[in-house]
């Protein structure tokens, strides 16, 4: 069956933007939900230790104030006191709220204050007196690097693989090396800071049954979190999140902040909302804080031949967080002689998650200030060193790339940057008390596969629908999947209808990863391939029917007929097929199930090369990016503007990454010292100038149906590292810790 209109490719607008720009769309603290109480969770101020006394008796005399709920008196829950876990739970034993008196974490949630408004059970909060018993705790990762130990295993490390074995003789090509790179690297704490803080939205439909508006990547996997953790059947409790406003991994497991709320409303059958505030946004995961070293050897015509990339970072002591850190190195570059090392350092802090490329975006800093130091130790450029180690295949596991056009990145990355207009010595170009650098930087970003399913329906009024429950946390999967969608059936977006973000649709993984649009998208097609089939079967038994005889290569759909292929005027109206159903639809559910034997033998990467212009005032130290263009070869790309946000986005938070984004700690009391807007650092606009964005054609025929690899993390992988490069180039300086400070760079 062929496809005649060409949705896939086409750059649409999302189709969620109108709803967004006017306020109709309803995130998960604005559903209009009657009789609704609110919920404000009361945070610890201690670091560790146990909480002694409880004094409610201020609390519950304030009027309005419905229940306060703590460990003294929270519900018996069948799954509470073992283990459980979630789509994303690494190894260990997930944080347990209100499971008994002990103190984990500094602001660890401790109580939930119920009234009948927000403001009177904010208020009311600060006023439950809590007594504790305080012990010793230690948050100080480059404290305890001699305590590091190897990360648990677990399935978590299917996704997350941990690093491959020692190959050669590291310490011998490296003390032969022409030219020789030791570095030491620091990572701070980031954390999220989307516009939607976290929120859910209960609402009891009586007899244990649920509907939930929750902050989420993934309605099942919220689904699936709470029956099993209140002992509810999945068919009881419903998550929906058509509207998410922004996660960036903080909603790829279940916060607290569901579990508290769902608790509250099955105690008091009641409809409960709980959200949290700016403040509390800082008291549940993380991007950790992680201290690497980088030994990177090279000959005298500049081929790597000895790396060693270690990370060590922190994770909780309940849980064993890890990210694919060091891995990256040998996959771009093939050095026969590797040793890399990945460690953990268990300290009192909550488990770290997900953000925005984990590992990648902290790795690959370490990386590629490596080969740039060493091409220039060399006296070869920057670029033409990359290219002299570039991996036509991937040597750290000795597999095939499945597709890879890095080579195409690079040179028309540099050719529409200018980057042969670069004087190669640092120092050496100015513009007035400035001093301008240029740098560049490869990037990679792994393509997952996971199992997704999805439903097409056709109905007796002409319309078509498909259903997933998918979320779009703001990256254009609705539009994407809508396209998808379309072209199947040879129509336009706006004819076709995508019901997503609803627990009850076809079950989807949580959205992350840059898998979306590759795992969900090749279910969607899929499911629209059964449905077009048993179309076309129901066409063919029609009366008189001019397809009879046909086969499913001799036609085509459009505009809600059946074409064939070689002459339009013969055609039947899809609408005719129910002439001889009962039903008023024709529906089926298929799964994207991907051939793990297949994939298995190749190495599946987007690549993507950032090139850089930044300013230093040698005055003052502050750096400006004037302009940065990346290329970028991911697959297909099913919707280029949507896609370029994408890419626009993740070279923006490669500029916070770079310069701004740090959560600091006070070592001495285990707090967080800046959990707001105005003291987390965050680019505006006006740190924000001249950026671009290539798509390299690239085809791939083995990732999945689609060829698509997704664009979510490869913008922002390659982006930070460009600029710590840019800034050597200005400055003579190397920037091993990011986020870069002023008094790193006064000359």
């Amino acid at each position: 069956m062929k496809n005649k209109n060409g949705e896939i490719g086409k750059a649409k607008s999302r189709l969620t933007a109108l709803e967004k720009v006017t306020g109709s769309a309803k995130y998960a603290a604005e559903y209009n939900v009657p009789d609704l109480l609110y919920g404000y969770i009361v945070n610890s101020s201690v670091t560790k230790g146990k909480i002694t006394a409880l004094d409610e008796t201020a609390v519950r005399g304030i009027p309005g104030v419905v229940d306060v709920l703590s460990h003294n008196n929270r519900p018996s829950l069948p799954w509470f006191d073992v283990m459980y876990s979630d789509m994303d739970a690494p190894p260990g034993s997930p944080f347990k709220p209100f499971y008994d008196n002990e103190i984990k974490y500094d602001r660890q949630p401790i109580a939930l204050v119920v009234a009948d408004s927000f403001e009177t059970a904010r208020y009311a909060a600060a006023q439950l007196k809590v007594t504790y018993e305080t012990e010793d705790f230690d948050v100080d990762l480059r404290k305890n690097l001699d305590d590091a130990r190897d990360p648990s295993k677990g399935l978590a490390t299917l996704i997350k693989p941990l690093p491959p074995s020692p190959k050669g003789d590291f310490a011998k090509a490296y003390g032969e090396a022409a030219a020789t790179y030791d570095g030491d690297f620091r990572h701070g704490t980031e954390h999220h800071n989307p516009m939607e803080m976290h929120a859910t939205t209960t609402v009891y439909e009586g007899e244990g049954k649920l509907t939930i508006y929750d902050k989420t990547q993934g309605t099942n996997n919220s689904q699936i979190y709470v029956s099993n953790v209140f002992g509810l059947s999945y068919s009881d409790v419903r998550v929906l999140a058509p509207y998410v406003g922004g996660s960036f991994g903080s909603g790829l497991r279940p916060q607290y902040q569901l579990f508290v709320c769902v608790m509250a409303a099955l105690h008091l059958k009641r409809n409960v909302r709980v959200s949290l505030d700016r403040k509390q946004m800082y008291t549940f995961g993380h991007r950790p804080q992680t201290v690497m070293k980088a030994r990177f050897g090279a000959d005298a015509a500049g081929k790597v031949t000895a790396m060693h990339h270690k990370a060590v970072a922190e994770t909780s002591r309940f849980e064993d967080y890890n990210e694919v850190v060091v891995n990256w190195g040998n996959i771009l570059y093939p050095a026969q002689n590797t040793l890399l090392e990945y460690q953990l350092v268990p300290l009192d802090t909550y488990t770290p998650i997900d953000m925005r490329a984990p590992g990648g975006s902290t790795g690959m800093h370490a990386v590629e200030t490596a080969m740039d130091a060493l091409a220039y130790d060399l006296k070869i450029d920057p670029l033409e060193f990359r290219l002299r180690n570039y991996a036509e295949r991937d040597v750290s596991e000795d597999k095939p790339f499945s597709s890879k056009e890095l080579r195409e990145c690079y040179r028309q990355g540099a050719e529409k940057f200018g980057w042969a207009e670069r004087k190669p010595e640092p120092r050496s170009m100015k513009r007035g008390n400035r001093l301008v650098g240029y740098g560049m930087s490869s990037g990679i970003w792994d393509v997952i596969a996971l199992p997704a399913r999805a439903e097409a329906i056709f109905t007796k009024a002409g319309k078509f629908i498909v259903k997933s429950a998918v979320n779009d946390s703001g990256q254009g999967s609705y539009t994407v999947m809508t396209q998808i969608a379309a072209e199947q059936f040879g129509i336009s977006t706006e004819e076709m209808t995508f019901e997503y973000g609803d627990s009850e649709h076809p079950l989807s993984p949580i959205q992350g990863g840059s898998y979306t649009t590759g795992v969900v998208g090749s279910a969607v097609k899929a499911a629209c391939k059964v449905l077009k089939e048993e179309l076309f079967k129901k066409a063919k038994r029609l009366k008189n029917s001019p397809f009879a005889d046909s086969e499913e290569d001799a036609i085509y759909f459009r505009d809600g007929k059946i074409y064939a292929a070689d002459d339009d005027t013969v055609f039947v109206n899809l609408t005719d097929i129910f002439q001889n159903e009962k039903e008023d639809k024709i529906s089926v559910t298929k799964s994207n199930v991907p051939n793990p034997l297949k994939l298995k033998q190749y190495t599946r990467a987007a690549h993507s090369a950032a090139f850089v212009e930044v300013e230093v005032d040698e005055q003052l130290g502050t750096v400006n990016v004037t302009r940065a263009v990346t290329a970028v070869a991911a697959g297909n790309i099913i919707n280029p503007k949507t896609a370029r946000s994408q890419i626009l986005g993740g070279m923006v938070w490669g500029i916070s990454k770079a310069l701004r984004e740090e959560t600091l700690t006070d070592f001495k009391t285990g707090r967080y010292v800046n959990p707001n807007l105005a003291e987390y650092h965050l680019p505006v606009h006006a740190d924000i100038h001249d950026l671009d964005v290539i798509f390299v054609e690239e085809k791939d025929e083995i990732i999945n149906e689609l060829g698509a690899k997704g664009v979510g993390e490869i913008g922002l992988v390659s982006m930070a590292p460009a600029i710590a490069n840019a800034i050597f180039h200005a400055t003579g300086r190397r920037m091993t810790e990011f986020p870069i400070h002023f008094e790193d760079l006064v000359l």
